[in-house]
């Protein structure tokens, strides 16, 4: 599968480049990627797999979130900008919004497999199972008390949740507010484990804005951690303390599964077994964004987004699966190749 850089297609790349004032601009000799630390090993082995059989010189992979990768992918559409965004969740609206403005317009968005959110603890830790709605009240900044009333979070040990968990400090790293693992944390976990409670399923019902509120508020007097975008960090903070957990994509923890175990949520473990079929819900798509305007003009990111769509990558026996990547069902797999080959913009509409 090969992408066609057709002359006037580099004509209107040169175009648009021109009006968006970087007419100037020399295209760079390798391609740019930045985004989600979750997708960052995924897209790096397939770097390094079109730099050794490809032809062209090793693609530069940053590993910056998916909210920073986006503002950086819509800072413009220049053949020196990233030309490709890797993101733990689908573009939102907003960002976009921000690319069309500055003149980045043709935005193909490939969605390459699956990944669990999950919540690791070192081995040497007691193993947990928790629910969703336990999760919840470790962590939100807002709990209900026993009259239903939103009150500051009282919790400090998982025991004054659930008597039948461990006497332990609650102590939970985990991403920064950039990142697309926390945007999918709340919205996989949080918002579930609220409506898991009688009284916020219905402040759901009755105030659809301060539910939302409730949510997407983390603790911030020490329970939840932010660890930066580097997941390797939280891994090493795990090694170091048995009873503390840390939120991260599936993959680092099938990579570090030597010493870390995934935590039980609402009766299934975080396998590749139980997030392919669905049993595990706390999981979510991963994507990759490519700019048209960048095909034909940065040397070989035809040939890196056909070596990420082909079945040796993306395949159940690919690469990729390999490394912890969840293989997509056989048609959003089609769909996907589709998209690649054809070159097909996405459009705002359902975003």
């Amino acid at each position: 599968m090969r992408f066609i850089a057709l002359s006037a297609a580099v004509a209107a790349v040169a175009g648009t480049v021109a009006l968006a004032g970087t007419a100037t601009a020399q295209a760079p000799d390798k391609i740019r990627i930045v985004g989600s630390s979750t997708v960052y090993p995924f897209t790096t082995a397939v770097a390094e797999t079109v730099a050794k059989t490809g032809g062209i010189k090793a693609p530069v992979v940053e590993s910056l979130g998916t909210g920073g990768g986006f503002k950086e992918f819509c800072s413009g559409p220049g053949p020196e900008k990233a030309s490709v965004a890797n993101a733990s969740r689908r573009i939102k609206k907003a960002e976009f919004d921000a690319c069309t403005k500055v003149g980045v317009n043709g935005i193909i968005e490939i969605k390459i497999g699956y990944d669990g959110i999950s919540i690791a603890q070192s081995k040497a830790g007691t193993p947990m199972k928790l629910s969703m709605a336990q999760v919840y009240l470790a962590l939100a900044e807002q709990v209900p008390d026993k009259d239903g009333k939103l009150v500051a979070n009282p919790y400090k040990s998982w025991s004054d949740i659930d008597k039948s968990l461990p006497n332990i400090k609650i102590e939970v790293l985990g991403p920064p507010p950039t990142s697309g693992t926390r945007d999918a944390f709340h919205e996989l976990f949080m918002e579930v484990g609220a409506l898991q409670l009688p009284a916020l399923k219905e402040l759901s019902k009755s105030d659809g804005k301060a539910f939302s509120k409730a949510w997407k508020s983390l603790r911030r007097d020490g329970a939840y951690v932010e660890a930066g975008e580097n997941d390797n960090v939280i891994v090493a903070k795990l090694e170091a303390n048995k009873n503390a957990f840390g939120i991260f994509g599936f993959s680092f923890l099938e990579e570090n599964a030597a010493k870390l175990r995934g935590v039980t949520i609402d009766g299934a473990d975080p396998t590749f077994e139980n997030i392919a079929s669905g049993k595990y819900k706390g999981s979510r798509p991963l994507f990759i964004y490519v700019k048209k305007q960048h095909i034909g003009v940065v040397p070989g990111l035809d040939k890196f987004v056909a070596e990420y769509v082909s079945d040796k990558a993306l395949g159940k026996e690919g690469y990729l699966a390999g490394k912890g990547l969840v293989p997509l069902p056989k048609a959003e797999a089609e769909a996907t190749r589709k998209a690649a080959s054809s070159q097909t913009a996405m459009s705002a509409e359902g975003l």
